[in-house]
């Protein structure tokens, strides 16, 4: 494909980036930017994160609420009365009456109340536990938005580089030809691999814009990622065997204590509903005054003010309730096994989920040192073939075939590295013990 038919279809792409910048404000590429600044500013913008924080803060004011159950509780009521009576030996008679009073009361006993206090205390725990689970699922989408760009980033300059490389050596073939030295199969050739690179170049170019538009949206801005240091020095797995994560992953897993706290909260419900046909005693007082004025009052001889006071104690048992209380009780068991069902299903679903990312770390750590060694090794591939194809002993494709080999070794190596960090970070995820301080040590492997 010639270079003009090219940079036509590499158009359309760059005006839809053009598009993008401007819809996010059109102040320009941003400068490079950390993985731990980029974090702290998803923190106070992401509405999925912030959407969990609020709803975790909901939970002292439910035990607020609970708690105000112990506490006695006191009203004040006031009301206004005119009666008229047709009396036949005085005609209409009318009183005008204004009355009020304080009413006061306090729970002396009841089992369901200091129930409910104690599961308004699990709540503070399950918040926290989700919570935390969104702090977590935040690192990791920052994360893998984050080393996508890079990703893309990387295979868009392999992709370039090998377009230069193959129009060069599609040069050399077009010169060739012309001298006579080669075959009109060798330039059909080198211009098949060019071609083929200028289509790589656009989908990677296009692959870059969505990635980055995906970054930008988590965070509110245009950002531009700093790459990985060089030379890459990845971390080592520690601890280096999996029966450590997955003790940690018991121990401190989110999903587990929310579980846990889940199968105590269900044994509250049980006693709640057990209570709920217990004895309970209430502690009740009143005190009011009654001012009451008119031709009636006079004649009943109640002109004036006139004060009550009242204190006594409410004791209440049901007898009979149909069956409700029973059958609540007989619920409250059955979603009690429930919960305990809910806790071994997440100790399984966590366990499985360490090893898995643990194996699958190990696995990656191994695949980069393979390909760091394939990188050398292709490269020097790629000098004796150029070398064989100067003094005649290999053709224009063996040259094609070696750049190949190079630069897509080259994009496999870089988003392996980038895969092993994310990795990382996600099996501190599956245990359930990352932190954002480990999105600062993570920060320590990228360019200053």
């Amino acid at each position: 494909m010639p270079v003009h038919q090219a940079n036509k279809l590499r158009r359309p792409l760059s005006q839809v980036g053009m598009a993008l910048l401007m819809a996010f404000g059109a102040a320009g590429v941003a400068r490079a930017q950390s993985l731990l600044e980029l974090y702290d500013t998803a923190r106070a913008f992401d509405p999925t994160y912030l959407s969990s924080r609020a709803q975790a803060e909901t939970a002292q004011y439910r035990l607020g609420q609970a708690e105000a159950l112990l506490q006695p509780t006191l009203g004040l009521g006031a009301s206004a009365n005119t009666n008229q009576v047709d009396m036949k030996k005085f005609g209409w008679t009318g009183t005008n009456s204004v009355q009020a009073g304080l009413s006061g009361s306090y729970s002396v006993y009841n089992k369901s109340n200091r129930l409910t206090v104690e599961q308004a205390r699990l709540g503070l725990d399950l918040a926290a536990a989700d919570l935390e689970t969104a702090e977590q699922d935040l690192i990791v989408r920052v994360s893998q938005a984050y080393f996508d760009v890079l990703s893309a980033k990387d295979a868009l300059t392999t992709t370039r580089a090998a377009k230069a490389a193959f129009a060069e050596q599609l040069a050399s073939a077009k010169r060739n030809f012309e001298v006579g030295t080669s075959t009109i199969t060798d330039t059909r050739e080198a211009q098949a691999k060019f071609d083929l690179a200028v289509a790589a170049e656009i989908g990677a170019d296009n692959d870059l814009q969505v990635k980055r538009l995906k970054l930008n949206h988590l965070v509110g801005k245009v950002v531009d990622p700093k790459p990985l240091a060089v030379p890459v020095a990845l971390p080592a797995v520690a601890p280096a065997s999996v029966e450590p994560w997955v003790n940690l992953a018991e121990e401190q897993h989110p999903l587990i204590r929310k579980a846990k706290a889940g199968v105590d909260s269900s044994v509250l419900d049980t006693g709640k509903a057990r209570a709920s046909d217990g004895l309970t005693v209430d502690l009740t007082g009143k005190l009011g005054a009654v001012n009451s004025r008119g031709a009636g009052a006079d004649l009943a001889g109640s002109t004036g003010t006139t004060s009550s006071g009242s204190l006594g104690l409410s004791v209440t048992l049901p007898l009979y309730t149909g069956g409700a209380s029973q059958n609540k009780v007989k619920e409250a068991l059955v979603l009690e096994e429930k919960a305990r069902q809910d806790l071994a299903n997440a100790r399984r679903g966590v366990s499985e989920g360490t090893r898995t990312f643990f194996f699958g770390l190990v696995s990656q750590a191994a695949q980069v040192k393979a390909l760091e060694a394939a990188e050398a090794s292709t490269k020097l591939a790629l000098d004796a073939t150029q070398l064989g194809y100067k003094v005649g002993v290999r053709v224009n494709l063996d040259v094609l075939n070696a750049q190949t080999q190079l630069f897509t070794t080259q994009r496999d190596l870089s988003k392996a590295r980038h895969d092993a960090v994310l990795l990382n970070l996600k099996l501190r995820q599956a245990a359930g013990v990352l932190k954002p301080e480990d999105v600062a040590a993570t920060n320590q492997l990228l360019a200053k």
